[in-house]
């Protein structure tokens, strides 16, 4: 079982779910709304922190947790759909899971997704 984690623009995750949700397979998705700032300067080319507040970058995070045989599959189906060439594009990371379980039926792993 994999973890998929991908952090990407808001404006493309429409795109993103219709590309994923065209797979019969897909196993579903969590989305939720975030911040945070990059190896860049951010939008606007600065980057802004004072004792007050600090000022990063709106972004949406999805996250998959997938059979090891479809991971590489969804993870180039995420980075075609959210690519669009600029600064801030995002990022996906995989990571191996030990275990998943359903917590309404106690089903493992694949069943589990």
């Amino acid at each position: 079982m994999k973890e998929i984690k991908a952090i990407i623009q808001p404006h493309m995750l429409s795109k993103v779910m219709e590309s994923l949700r065209a797979l019969p397979h897909f196993p579903g998705a969590t989305v939720s709304d975030c911040q945070g700032q990059g190896r860049g300067e951010g939008a606007g080319g600065q980057f802004v922190a004072t004792e007050e507040s600090i000022f990063f970058t709106k972004r949406v995070k999805l996250e998959i947790f997938c059979d090891d045989a479809i991971c590489d599959e969804l993870a180039r189906l995420i980075q075609q759909a959210a690519h669009t060439g600029s600064h801030g594009d995002g990022v996906i990371m995989v990571a191996d899971l030990s275990r998943v379980v359903r917590i309404r039926t106690g089903q493992e792993q694949a069943e589990a997704t």
